[in-house]
């Protein structure tokens, strides 16, 4: 469903994707438009809210917005939800405009501190002839766990790719990248939010010019690490993404990742505060740990339950980096061969040891400034590029087992 604000081509479209953000879209619109109006006026350019059908007057937050950039809503259905459905509508658009469009810029619904420059910093990139502009700004430690200790040390230790937020949430996309997504296959995972991450590997996987601008601080509704469905959603996304191009990327030797061009601010400001309750969090570790005792040990080498188990039994928990990355390639290596069921479990396995991980990097940094919890982080990405062959070896257990029997 969409409202008839246009019959022109657009050149640029920003696009805000959004679920019951009525109290946040405004400002992020009235931003987006300041920002379209003083970097981008010689272009014809257009805001698309993508929502999903929200129920608190997102719609009307969004269109009510004074701006005059003019702006377009499009929703989802009723029964359907999730980001990647949002931003297959926004594509869907986009490719509307034929030759006509040169990029799209992507913000989220719930920034509270967004500036217009973030619009020129996201965008101008794309008109200068790369496909993707990356993300870059502090966060805290405590916020982006998921990216911390998943997505950005298995794109740098595997794919030799040092990309700091590969699902931070803004992006901008050239026509052609647009156009090479759409092609895809869209699992449902994709379609929920799995599409930050799978958007990030096609870029890598399809050869695309990926670069990354400077944002200054990312201040939004942050929160402890979630185990909802958004972990679950990333997660399977992330590893059905890597086991399609395995091939690739398994013979290719670690390396140092080069750095990506970077636009945009070059220093950054003081990342937005946040507290955190580790008693809260290791109650909730517990409650995910206790009931996939049993998915660990099918999962897991002996020696890694076992110590795992050492620690639930003293309620000290220290997942340290070395374990942290062998658990990691313990569950992707089995997840390889897995049936559509195991490949639940084995995402459930995960969740509680994911936690315990970010338990252990909170009391290790909680007392520390964001540029020893980056250096920790770096260093942690590294050692899933060292313990690669570790992951290889998995693999070559593998084929001998099945030579012998």
């Amino acid at each position: 469903m969409a409202n008839p604000a246009r019959r022109k081509l657009f050149e640029l479209i920003v696009g805000i994707p959004s679920y019951n953000e009525a109290d946040t879209i405004s400002f992020v619109t009235q931003q987006v438009d300041r920002g379209l109006q003083k970097y981008f006026s010689s272009f014809q350019t257009i805001i698309v809210n993508v929502d999903n059908n929200s129920q608190d007057n997102t719609k009307e937050a969004f269109l009510g917005t004074q701006t005059k950039i003019p702006k377009e809503y499009i929703t989802t259905p009723k029964n359907v939800r999730g980001k990647g459905a949002n931003l297959h509508n926004l594509f869907q658009f986009a490719r509307q405009q034929g030759e006509f469009l040169k990029g799209v810029i992507l913000v989220d619904a719930d920034l509270k501190s967004i500036t217009p420059e973030w619009i020129r910093y996201l965008g101008e990139p794309i008109l200068k002839g790369f496909d993707y502009t990356l993300p870059y700004y502090s966060r805290h430690q405590f916020d982006g766990t998921i990216t911390n200790h998943i997505c950005y040390p298995l794109i740098y230790g595997l794919l030799n790719q040092n990309i700091r937020q590969p699902i931070g949430g803004e992006f901008a996309l050239s026509a052609r990248l647009v156009r090479h997504l759409l092609e895809q296959e869209w699992e449902e995972t994709t379609r929920q939010y799995g599409i930050d991450i799978f958007m990030t590997l096609q870029a890598i996987f399809g050869h695309f010019k990926l670069c990354e601008a400077g944002l200054g601080s990312k201040v939004h509704k942050a929160s402890a690490p979630k185990l909802g469905p958004m972990f679950t959603q990333v997660v399977r996304t992330l590893f059905d993404q890597l086991l399609i191009r395995e091939p690739e990327w398994l013979p290719m030797p670690a390396k140092q990742p080069q750095t990506l061009k970077r636009f945009g601010l070059k220093k950054l400001c003081p990342p937005q505060e946040l507290k955190i309750d580790i008693r809260d969090l290791k109650e909730k570790l517990r409650s995910e740990y206790y009931p996939r005792r049993d998915l660990l040990k099918k999962y897991l080498h002996d020696y890694t339950v076992s110590t795992i188990e050492g620690m639930f039994e003293e309620d000290n928990y220290h997942v340290d980096i070395l374990l942290w990355t062998q658990i990691v390639y313990q569950l992707l290596y089995y997840y390889h061969n897995a049936t559509p069921e195991e490949r639940k479990e084995i995402i459930e396995a995960l969740k509680p040891l994911y936690f315990a991980r970010s338990v252990t990097f909170n009391y290790q940094t909680w007392r520390y400034n964001v540029n020893y919890a980056e250096e920790a982080i770096l260093e942690q990405a590294k050692a899933f590029a060292s313990q690669k062959p570790y992951l290889m070896g998995l693999h070559l257990n593998g084929v001998m087992e099945k030579i012998l029997h």
